[in-house]
């Protein structure tokens, strides 16, 4: 069913964002990304009482793919 559209701003649209205009069946955006922490780092609360010894985060990454996004396009 096609769709009736009015006008329309755009301000800005990120590297990973989808824009759509009118009719869809569906939307699939394709983004990757890897993080590093250390132990603790993703804690959230109001009381959050972390005890780390010694902690390393190893980066090092010898096989530089890890999700390969092919076929999606």
């Amino acid at each position: 069913m096609p769709a009736i559209v009015g006008s329309i701003s755009i301000n800005s649209i990120g590297n990973s964002s989808v824009m759509n205009i009118g009719d869809v069946q569906s939307i699939n955006p394709i983004s990757y990304a890897k993080t590093y922490a250390g132990a603790g780092s993703f804690n959230t609360g109001e009381a959050v009482h972390v005890q780390n010894g010694y902690s390393m985060t190893y980066t090092y990454d010898g096989d530089n793919n890890d999700q390969n996004i092919v076929a999606n396009n």
